[in-house]
């Protein structure tokens, strides 16, 4: 299942990120989109769990989390 992952601090690396989704189950990828002029991160990126149940999990617990003082949104990709 594809995660959309929102509202992230421009600081937060891919590391952080997938570290809060490991934490719910197996990732089979994370990435952040990143500013081809600046190479800084847009505040957003995608997470792969291929369980639809650890994904679900992880909606419910990190949607509306605190990740350096933003609240971050997740949800399914579309």
């Amino acid at each position: 299942m594809k995660l959309l992952v929102r509202n992230l601090a421009r600081t937060t690396t891919e590391a952080e990120v997938l570290a809060l989704f490991e934490a719910h189950g197996a990732v089979e990828y994370c990435t952040l989109v990143m500013d081809a002029d600046t190479g800084r991160s847009k505040g957003f990126g995608f997470v792969e769990m291929p369980e639809e149940s650890e994904a679900n999990a992880a909606i419910e617990q990190l949607n509306g989390q605190r990740v350096h003082k933003n609240k971050i949104r997740v949800k399914a990709a579309q």
